[in-house]
């Protein structure tokens, strides 16, 4: 027997495209034919507007529904436009109001220096920036950029903030290295502004990072004048700082083991975390006591 063959029949399909186009062109006739000419009345004209009104409602639905989007499109990028612009004002403002804090440290650094300089108005200066310092937060050591061919030399006393920072330990012909009264290794003389009393100011990295003090030891106070918040200056037995810059302010003071002499520790007047510009003194301890000397002779 034979297998029986099925034929299977080609189906004719329209391609979705056309047939919205011969809908359109029948939607388009159908409109001449009803609103621009009167040849045909009555049922005809009827049947037509069961065919073209429903579908004019259709298309005035899409286009108002077009029309809003386009609408919403056009305030959406409107809106993106005025949020990137208010986006970009916020970012100048930001840098605008860094640079006026900047400005505004810059100032009063510079200020306090004003003050320095006059406070020690019998030494001769040269200011001179920061360019590097140590790897931690804390100025302990740092270099400047003036060097010997600024005639800066060692040993020269070096101005920050408010007070005495430290001393210039090394030079090259543009540059030299300072190491503060910070440094565990330094020692300074200093006297009590109000008693004449001397004492050791010795450096203390550890104090200052954690309290921001330094400690002071050998002061001999047995009336028991010196009080929190004297004043700290340098004293004229150091054999390397010239007498009479502000080191700081006692903030704590307590009698040693032996009772004869007291110890405590000092609030600076430098803040040693932040030091941008500086004041070199141009004259050396030892020139400024000989030159004294001579006087005296004379």
């Amino acid at each position: 027997m034979s297998p029986v063959i099925k034929k299977k029949r080609n189906k004719f399909t329209l391609p979705s495209k056309y047939l919205l186009l011969i809908l359109s062109g029948v939607c388009v006739a159908l409109m001449l034919v009803t609103f621009k000419t009167d040849l045909f009345e009555g049922p005809l004209r009827a049947a037509a507007g069961y065919v073209v009104v429903p579908f004019q409602k259709g298309i005035a639905s899409v286009g108002g529904y077009l029309y809003d989007r386009a609408e919403e499109m056009g305030q959406l990028k409107e809106v993106l436009a005025e949020n990137q612009a208010l986006k970009d004002q916020v970012d100048a403002l930001t840098m605008e109001n860094a640079q006026l804090q900047q400005d505004k440290y810059e100032l009063t650094s510079l200020r306090e220096l004003y003050e320095i300089d006059k406070a020690t108005s019998e030494y001769e200066k040269t200011g001179a920036r920061v360019i590097a310092s140590d790897s931690s937060n804390w100025f302990y050591s740092f270099v400047i950029d003036k060097g010997s061919d600024d005639g800066i030399q060692v040993d020269m006393n070096v101005l920050a903030g408010s007070g005495l920072a430290g001393r210039v330990v090394s030079v090259g012909p543009n540059y030299a290295r300072v190491v503060s009264i910070i440094a565990d290794n330094a020692n300074v003389y200093g006297t009590i502004l109000s008693t004449s009393e001397n004492l050791m100011v010795s450096g203390d990295l550890q104090s200052v990072m954690s309290d921001g003090v330094i400690r002071f030891e050998q002061l001999y106070d047995k009336e028991n004048k010196v009080s929190e918040g004297d004043k700290v200056v340098t004293s004229n037995i150091s054999n390397k700082y010239l007498p009479g810059i502000p080191i700081g302010f006692i903030s704590s003071i307590s009698t040693s083991y032996n009772n004869m002499t007291k110890y405590g520790y000092i609030t600076p007047a430098v803040d040693f975390q932040h030091i941008q510009e500086v004041l070199v003194i141009m004259e050396l301890k030892q020139q400024v006591t000989q030159e004294k000397h001579s006087m005296d002779k004379e």
